[in-house]
């Protein structure tokens, strides 16, 4: 009659900087893209990309259309 889950502690490791924690979890293993110590948004390196605003891209492609 048990319903729950087996919970037991698994290393989390971050595939981007090689950081690794532990969390209790049912997976046997769990591998992560991006960490908190590797984020931009966490870390505050967040780059800005200067790509311009819908504005900009709008003129842009409506000068191609017209050549």
């Amino acid at each position: 009659m048990n319903q729950h889950p087996n919970m037991h502690l698994v290393d989390v490791s971050c595939s981007a900087c090689g950081a690794s924690f532990r969390v209790r979890s049912t997976a046997e293993a769990i591998s992560i893209d991006v960490c908190s110590n590797c984020h931009p948004l966490y870390t505050g390196r967040e780059r800005t990309v200067a790509s311009g605003g819908r504005v900009e891209r709008f003129n842009r492609r409506s000068a191609l259309a017209t050549v």
